[in-house]
């Protein structure tokens, strides 16, 4: 169990760049950073308004000296300092992440940045063996996969609990989306945008979620090849908000998924389902602190956050006994502290011993979302992944 005893030899010294008022998930990320004293917020280029940032960041109890212009100027004011940055968290659209993340890097600095790391499998390749190169950590905020169920599954499915795996399914199809919200919303309307948002809407937004949670779960998850097809039901605009993929893996298991914005009705709608030969599991994430146990020719049950007998290792994040709930913010707090121990380890040349949602995770959701865009726009083709 978490309980806030320190586990770092000292606080990392953290920016934001992004973030900043009206922000978002600017929130969660500052939240999710401190909760356990791993990072301590000491600079930042929280607005694309340098004077709105430096507000905004005295308001957090920045140094208004240390709120800064734009994430060049950030790094290198930064790296004069004895006690400059260690690493930075990158909270803007998704066009900025590839040279954002890229010159954090290159300056010295562990990375946590919001999915997609980039648009094109070039840049990720690029990204990641600079981390590579420089022993640094890159994290990715796949939120969800902090839930202690997710590695309750994980668990399971290693343990054999539910046999050979045969199918695999996810979805993430919520109705926010439904009409044309972009059109007076400017939060929403990058998303929509190519030059903003990348290749893709609801394939990047949101289908990359569920697929790293099948990662996480899975770890041997492997794509063979997949075939996609893609649509904009609302008019007027240029990417999808609903997708269909369907994969074959290396371990002859089968997988879906649906990536939707525009399912009436659907507050978030993300679900994982894994099959086995003797048994199944689903997560809902509506439902976080439950985990869906159906053996063939028994009663289904439903496994609840924090009890006694849940694996240790699903028990070992838990900040409050069975019976509370815990949410998102819990969730992405357990991942803030992955990336500070890992990061502290990278510090010391040794490797984390612990899984997290790291580069190579990143890389490979926007090499999925860059094959379902090639698989679609060529008629809904098969292609090799």
């Amino acid at each position: 169990m978490i309980n806030g005893e320190k586990v770092l030899d000292h606080p990392i010294r953290w920016a934001m760049v992004g973030g900043g008022r009206g922000s978002q998930i600017g929130y969660i990320h500052r939240s999710a950073a401190l909760r356990d004293n791993s990072f301590q917020l000491v600079a930042g280029a929280f607005d694309i308004d340098p004077e709105r940032g430096r507000d905004f960041g005295v308001g957090l109890g920045v140094a208004a000296g240390r709120c800064y212009p734009d994430y060049k100027t950030l790094f290198e004011e930064e790296a004069k300092r004895p006690d400059g940055i260690e690493a930075v968290s990158i909270a803007t659209p998704n066009g900025t992440h590839y040279e954002i993340c890229k010159a954090a890097l290159e300056a010295g600095l562990h990375v946590v940045c919001e999915k997609p790391l980039c648009f094109w499998t070039g840049q990720a390749e690029e990204l990641v063996a600079l981390a590579d190169a420089k022993g640094l950590v890159v994290g990715v905020t796949y939120g969800y996969a902090g839930h202690q169920m997710i590695e309750q599954g994980r668990q399971m499915i290693a343990h054999g609990d539910l046999g050979e795996i045969r199918l695999v399914n996810m979805q993430f199809a919520h109705g926010a989306y439904n009409t044309a919200l972009e059109a007076t919303n400017p939060a929403a309307k990058w998303r929509m945008d190519p030059k903003f948002a990348g290749p893709s809407f609801v394939l990047g937004d949101v289908g990359t979620h569920p697929l790293f949670l099948a990662e996480a779960m899975m770890p041997d998850f492997s794509i063979k090849n997949l075939m996609c097809t893609r649509k904009a039901f609302v008019e007027g605009r240029q990417l999808e908000d609903n997708a269909f993929v369907i994969m074959n893996l290396a371990n002859g298991a089968q997988a879906t998924s649906w990536s939707c914005a525009m399912n009436c009705g659907s507050m978030h709608g993300q679900k994982i389902r894994v099959i086995g030969s003797k048994a199944s599991i689903e997560w809902w994430d509506e439902r976080p602190n439950q985990l869906r146990y159906e053996v063939e020719g028994e009663p289904a049950r439903v496994l609840e956050r924090g009890a006694a007998y849940l694996y240790p290792a699903a028990l070992a994040e838990d900040r409050i006994g069975g019976g509370h709930p815990e949410g998102l913010f819990e969730a992405w707090s357990n991942l803030y502290l992955r990336f500070a121990r890992a990061m502290e380890a990278a510090n010391k040349g040794q490797a984390p011993g612990f899984w997290y949602p790291d580069i190579h995770a990143a890389a490979n959701g926007v090499k999925w979302v860059e094959k379902c865009v090639q698989s679609s726009d060529q008629g809904a083709v098969w292609l090799d992944y």
